[in-house]
């Protein structure tokens, strides 16, 4: 059996859309893009670096995909990001795209048909961690699907107001377990939260 990790970099109000840069997602008229990068330091590096290099394979949405694909099979050998690069470049990379895109990046392969229902089917695979880097779109699928494991929230001290939520409508209710937080200078905190079944709930009603 193979797990489901999502690894997501979230403002203080939940928002994950265009965290690199002003032109990796605008739908909806988002301003906000590149709001990571004044909090991005080699700590919080040291944080997502080995939650990347745990994967045993990647399951990626089109637009992650190509941000991906057009980087890490080119950094050099002997660069810093090499070890990185050889991780990425040799896992097994699954895509979830409503087109039929041309895979160039290595080990490259499409997810046909049903998404939530291949995403099962890489459950049951021996895969070990499979592990969704951004892409958004597929994240709110698969947690509307109950299908992650595992959520790996890098959350920066911002407040954006707008913009795509990693929990959005649709989401399942779970209760989550916290495993690990780590905070950086930068005022990022990076969490590992499990689900854990359905929330629990009270009264504090006298």
């Amino acid at each position: 059996m193979s797990t489901i990790a999502i690894n997501m970099f979230v403002s203080l109000d939940g928002v994950a859309q265009a965290p690199g840069g002003p032109k990796e997602d605008v739908d909806g008229d988002f301003g906000h893009g590149g709001w990571t990068v004044p909090y991005f330091t080699e700590q919080v590096g040291d944080i997502v670096g080995p939650w990347h290099a745990s994967a045993g394979a990647l399951l990626l949405g089109r637009r992650t995909y190509d941000i991906f694909a057009a980087y890490w099979p080119h950094v050099p050998d002997g660069h810093e990001e090499a070890p990185m690069a050889k991780i990425l470049n040799n896992v097994p990379k699954y895509v979830a795209s409503r087109s039929k895109p041309s895979l160039t990046w290595e080990n490259s392969s499409l997810l046909d048909g049903d998404v939530p229902a291949a995403v099962a089917e890489l459950k049951r695979q021996d895969l070990g961690e499979v592990v969704v880097v951004g892409s958004l779109d597929l994240a709110q699928t698969l947690i509307a699907n109950d299908l992650v494991d595992e959520y790996r929230l890098t959350v920066f001290p911002v407040v954006l107001g707008t913009g795509k939520r990693l929990f959005g409508d649709g989401a399942v209710p779970s209760g989550l377990e916290l495993v690990s937080a780590r905070t950086t200078d930068s005022g990022v905190v990076g969490c590992v939260y499990r689900p854990v079944g359905k929330p629990g709930y009270g009264s504090f009603e006298l």
